[in-house]
């Protein structure tokens, strides 16, 4: 069944617009605030109108629907797992942020990221502390709960910066919403 160009057009406007989710921008210092990580940490629901369903899974050409993650630039000391005091500011904005009543019934996977230096099975191990270092400061810090926390270390394998593989961005900590 092909659509009309006029109720496609009426379909698309209904739905908001989503470019790529937060998880692609790094999100650092003044811009990882509470409200902004609250915004892109709150999971959008399929949208319904009276026959047609439109969500992330809906791969019959509808408009992706923002995906719940966030990009923060965490730093580490070097080949640590110890966390620097700037980051522990942008943590501190996280913590409040999973406090909030729009995610307050969410889990979170905290997925830390490496570049490429020092080898990939460093780098996996590497990020994998990283990750649960963050887990232990948001449930010692913050008293989140550590069962809606999941520490995942994915190493060097998914870098954003791939012209310039030693880049910050490319060394960070992602927290996406696990919606079940």
């Amino acid at each position: 069944m092909k659509l009309s160009p006029v109720f496609a057009a009426v379909v698309m406007a209904l739905v908001p617009a989503v470019s790529q989710s937060q998880g692609d921008v790094v999100m650092k210092d003044k811009d990882a605030t509470e409200s902004a990580l609250i915004e892109a940490l709150t999971p959008q629901r399929p949208f319904r109108t009276r026959s047609i369903r439109i969500s992330p899974d809906n791969d019959a050409g509808a408009a992706p629907v923002k995906r719940a993650a966030a990009s923060m630039l965490i730093t580490f000391e070097t080949n640590s797992a110890e966390l620097k005091p700037q980051s522990k500011k942008l943590l501190d904005n996280l913590g409040r942020a999973m406090q909030s009543d729009k995610l307050l019934n969410f889990k979170f996977a905290i997925e830390g990221h490496a570049d490429p230096r020092g080898g990939e099975q460093v780098n996996l191990e590497l990020s994998q502390k990283r990750a649960e270092m963050v887990v232990a400061y948001l449930a010692d810090t913050h008293r989140i709960d550590p069962s809606r926390l999941r520490a995942v270390g994915k190493g060097q394998s998914e870098p954003l910066n791939v012209s310039q593989p030693d880049a910050a961005e490319n060394r960070r900590v992602t927290v996406k919403t696990i919606v079940e």
